[in-house]
């Protein structure tokens, strides 16, 4: 076991993407016994988490917004020299060349292409910082393989450097419940019982697809609801419901009858893989990460680029919806890997044991 190690990220508090996963690591090492340094803009210090480790806060007050992350970057540096060996290697969730473990949950050349955004000399800062992240560790690690082939295609990386490491998940907090008191919390969320209901968790609405889904959802003639989780719509939608911000999101996907990931760009998304551990099957869009770890008939997948891809979908939802078989008995014989964080804590810390030899 290792006597000292360090993670970077840009927070520590609750949220989505990396700080989640971030957070999920601080849980997993605590629970290993290990104490980490861990290196961020800002700190939420009214949570557990943050007695779990050595805090270092770089605060950025005072920069423009689109120069914080070099910034970061070249303050991580000072605090590594300075620090030396009795910080230990850096388990970086943020992009920065002095990461010995450079975690990788998407790349910024991705997201331009798949969103369609032209380059602007913000991204081009934001693509070099990156280059640097993946060139200057050691170790990669990526959360899909999806994110491993853009690593090699757009920055010339040795797959050799590259571990494929698929994020873990709280499986205490996201497990499935009896009928009763999923009949409870459908009740509470107001949900009707007479129409298949969907989930999109979101907070990017036009990466996430919301558009696409509300024209669909608005439209059809279909026994079906949409409830949207995270940031509001901008107005209101046919046949689409506001549940606001959840921070008992696994309530949601079990009082729900299917989560959808209709994203132009998910790296990996770990709402799926929370919706199946919850007992919620997942409509999955192509090129959505993990799908890469859903299998049948917890993952119903569809093309966006398929005039009804969509339909089709919903529709086969449907059927085992109207027949009751919808619902996941036991989630995990439909994953492809363990989603525990123990076993995703033990696989970092053996990386981190190997830098030392």
């Amino acid at each position: 076991m290792p006597t000292a190690l360090a993670i970077s990220n840009h927070a520590l508090r609750y949220s989505g993407g990396f700080e989640r996963y971030a957070m999920t690591l601080v849980r997993g090492f605590h629970e290993a016994g290990i104490r980490p340094t861990f290196i961020a803009k800002s700190f939420d210090t009214s949570l557990p988490e943050y007695g779990w480790i050595h805090p270092i806060r770089l605060r950025m007050l005072g920069l423009p917004s689109k120069l914080r992350d070099q910034f970061f970057d070249w303050r991580i540096g000072r605090v590594k020299r300075r620090l030396g060996t009795r910080m230990g290697p850096l388990i970086a969730c943020n992009p920065t060349r002095w990461a010995d473990v450079a975690v990788c949950g998407g790349t910024h050349p991705g997201y331009l292409v798949a969103m369609g955004k032209p380059m602007r000399m913000s991204d081009c800062w934001k693509i070099e910082l990156e280059r640097s992240h993946f060139e200057s560790s050691r170790i990669i690690v990526a959360h899909s393989a999806l994110m491993r082939d853009e690593i090699i295609r757009h920055y010339n990386i040795s797959p050799a450097k590259i571990v494929l490491l698929y994020p873990p998940s709280d499986t205490l907090r996201f497990s499935i419940v009896d009928d009763n008191t999923r009949a409870r919390l459908r009740a509470d969320l107001s949900l009707p019982v007479d129409r298949a209901v969907f989930l999109l968790a979101s907070t990017g609405h036009k990466r996430k697809g919301l558009d696409a889904l509300a024209d669909f959802f608005g439209r059809t003639s279909l026994p079906v609801t949409l409830v949207v989780a995270g940031r509001p719509p901008k107005t209101a939608l046919p046949n689409v419901r506001y549940l606001g911000y959840r921070t008992d999101i696994e309530n949601v996907y079990r009082a729900v009858d299917f989560t959808i990931m209709a994203s132009a760009y998910e790296p990996f998304g770990l709402v799926g893989v929370e919706s199946v551990l919850c007992g919620t099957p997942v409509l999955l869009a192509k090129g959505v990460g993990c799908a890469e770890v859903i299998a049948e008939p917890a993952g119903i997948a569809y093309d966006t680029k398929q005039p009804d891809g969509l339909v089709r979908a919903v529709t086969a939802a449907i059927a085992r919806w109207q027949v009751g078989a919808h619902r996941l008995a036991r989630p995990t014989q439909s994953m492809r890997y363990d989603p525990r964080v123990v076993t995703h804590v033990q696989a970092l810390t053996a990386m981190v044991e190997s830098l030392a030899h």
